[in-house]
């Protein structure tokens, strides 16, 4: 899999979002470089690029970006950033091993919020937000995360944070998935 322009602008997306809350970081030059730097590492492996697609997510992009820090603040009101881009490996059985990065971890009380974004075009319809098989993701990030912490797992919460390109408004939505 060599990646297209959505895997491209997901990266430069991701990026932002592990950058957001140092306030002296331009969020616009970030999210601008980091899509160029994909984009080239794509033009390097010989992918075919649609620049009309790349000239709109380049706006879209740009768009987005005042909404995702207010997104978590109206989500979550006051709260403590734990963790950005956790990794986990931790042990299942002899050779066996638990590997992921989580996105994002907060803490609002005593309950931690692990958070994982998710770019698309104009949201998730009700049928995608409840698929099993999407949801199993922060059901194994909530049980290695609370294992790795040693916190009960009654004190931790999951959510996606879609962030959504073509969405007219609400270009980004914090959903809780029960777990």
């Amino acid at each position: 899999f060599k990646g297209n322009e959505h895997t491209a602008f997901g990266t430069a997306m991701h990026y932002v979002c592990e950058n957001m809350f140092d306030q002296s970081n331009d969020l616009s030059t970030i999210f601008q470089n980091k899509f160029l730097e994909e984009l080239t590492l794509l033009k390097q492996d010989s992918v075919p690029l649609n620049k009309k697609l790349i000239e709109a997510m380049r706006s879209q992009g740009e768009n987005m970006l005042s909404y995702i820090l207010p997104a978590l603040k109206k989500t979550f009101s006051s709260f403590e950033v734990v963790s950005i881009e956790e990794d986990l490996y931790i042990p299942i059985e002899d050779k066996l091993h638990f590997k992921g990065f989580i996105d994002l971890v907060l803490k609002v009380g005593d309950t931690y919020h692990i958070i994982d974004w998710k770019t698309c075009s104009w949201g998730w319809d009700a049928r995608k937000k409840a698929d099993k098989v999407i949801n199993y993701q922060l059901t194994l990030y909530k049980f290695f995360w609370a294992k790795k912490h040693d916190i009960p797992l009654e004190q931790v919460e999951t959510h996606f944070g879609l962030l959504k390109r073509t969405a007219k408004k609400n270009n980004t939505e914090i959903f809780r998935v029960t777990s």
